[in-house]
């Protein structure tokens, strides 16, 4: 009897199976047309994901090299525009520590902090990559100087008393008020009186002196006075008097500038 799966007696022998690939050219051209097509399809429609993912990506590592290393840290904090104040005074009060990663700086703080300096105006800081912080300081300009004892203080425009020095500073109007500051009627009287004199009257000022809401003179050199009254009407007030600073007397009334006397 023979036995399954041989042949005349012989050995039986294992049948082996084996994966052959086909050549390309048993491929119809119109599938390999239509299998390119697709995995271009697919790749279109891939592509734009990775772009997004790779920028990511790369916005991440610029974030964290930018926000959370010391590789774009303060470095240097530069001061300008300072006269009264010195660059090292500005730079304690900024408070700006070494090493902080420049974009996490808040500079608002820091315009904030120094706005509370006395002669500081107003104040920008602002960043300069790669590691330096700069504060633009503009200090007050003073447009009177009010005596205090044997000390004179300077008064800015608004009536803010920022700096005291001890010798009086020429050029600038004396105003004799007894509690500078913005605040202070006085004080705004007499920057008012001074804001609406001619550049005659400024010339030849000596001191502004309130005495009172309605008691404003001006001392002239040469030891002659304007009665000036109230604050009201300054500006008909200078015209009255410039015109008549030609005029012999050493008395000038205008505090009614439409009735006018000398003596």
């Amino acid at each position: 009897m023979t036995a399954p799966g041989s042949r005349g007696g012989g050995p039986t022998r294992a049948r082996r199976w084996r994966l052959v690939r086909a050549r390309s050219d048993a491929v119809p051209a119109s599938a390999r047309r239509f299998m390119a097509r697709a995995r271009q399809r697919r790749l279109r429609a891939a592509m734009p994901w990775a772009t997004i993912g790779a920028v990511l990506a790369l916005a991440g590592l610029v974030t964290w090299i930018v926000y959370g290393t010391g590789v774009f840290g303060v470095r240097d904090v530069r001061v300008s525009g300072t006269a009264i104040l010195s660059a090292e005074e500005v730079r304690q009060i900024a408070d700006v520590r070494d090493g902080v990663p420049l974009a996490r700086v808040d500079l608002g703080a820091i315009e904030e902090r120094l706005a509370g300096l006395a002669p500081v105006d107003r104040v920008i800081a602002s960043r300069d990559w790669p590691g330096t912080i700069a504060i633009d300081v503009v200090e007050r300009t003073p447009v009177a100087v009010v005596p205090q004892g044997k000390k004179f203080v300077l008064v800015d425009k608004h009536g803010v008393a920022f700096h005291t020095v001890s010798a009086r500073p020429g050029g600038l109007p004396l105003a004799r008020v007894p509690s500078p500051g913005p605040d202070d009627a006085a004080t705004r009287s007499a920057l008012e009186v001074l804001a609406a004199l001619s550049p005659q009257l400024a010339k030849q000022l000596s001191a502004v002196v309130v005495k009172g809401p309605a008691e404003i003179e001006l001392e002239l050199r040469g030891g002659r006075l304007i009665v000036w009254g109230d604050a009201s009407q300054s500006d008909a007030k200078s015209e009255v008097a410039t015109a008549l600073l030609k005029r012999k007397g050493d008395r000038i009334d205008v505090s009614a500038p439409e009735v006018v006397t000398i003596r």
